[in-house]
């Protein structure tokens, strides 16, 4: 396990019962370097959608712990926010909520001279995410050939 999923998985242990607390749920925590800066990011959720105030309370209380338990060793910026209308799907409760809905699939190669795919969410595993597209045929993805999948957004 890399320094980063490690940093990940940590920081989703301790978040975890403080997110829950509140009544939301935790989405994702990533821990990522941009323009050489790290971040450790949590995002978060509730039906109805998250305010800048829940982000905020999530934020002050795990300050507290990340002060306390100082396991992450490079300095970094942490960012509490909600996971946005096109957020991925990469959990199993992700894809199970997601079942019957429609979903955008990017993929790392060409499929058929395509990379990005629109269906019905019709069935997932460990291994294949399935979608129906709107003449009823379906397509069988292997996860490892996906690079994306994301409700799809309709404007």
């Amino acid at each position: 396990m890399s320094r980063k999923e490690q940093y990940e998985q940590q920081t989703e242990e301790l978040l975890e019962p403080i997110v829950a607390g509140f009544g939301f749920e935790l989405v994702d925590v990533e821990y990522v370097k941009e323009a050489g800066t790290w971040y450790l990011r949590a995002y978060i959720d509730k039906p109805g959608g998250i305010t800048v105030d829940d982000c905020e309370a999530v934020s002050r209380k795990f300050s507290d712990v990340l002060d306390e338990r100082d396991y992450i060793e490079d300095a970094y910026i942490f960012e509490v926010s909600s996971p946005g209308l096109g957020r991925p799907l990469k959990k199993e409760k992700d894809f199970k909520r997601s079942l019957g809905e429609e979903v955008e699939i990017k993929t790392y190669r060409a499929i058929d001279r395509q990379k990005e795919f629109t269906g019905i969410l019709k069935d997932y595993d460990k291994d294949t995410v399935t979608i129906e597209y709107e003449d009823g045929s379906l397509r069988v993805f292997q996860k490892s050939e996906i690079a994306l999948v994301r409700l799809a957004l309709d404007f």
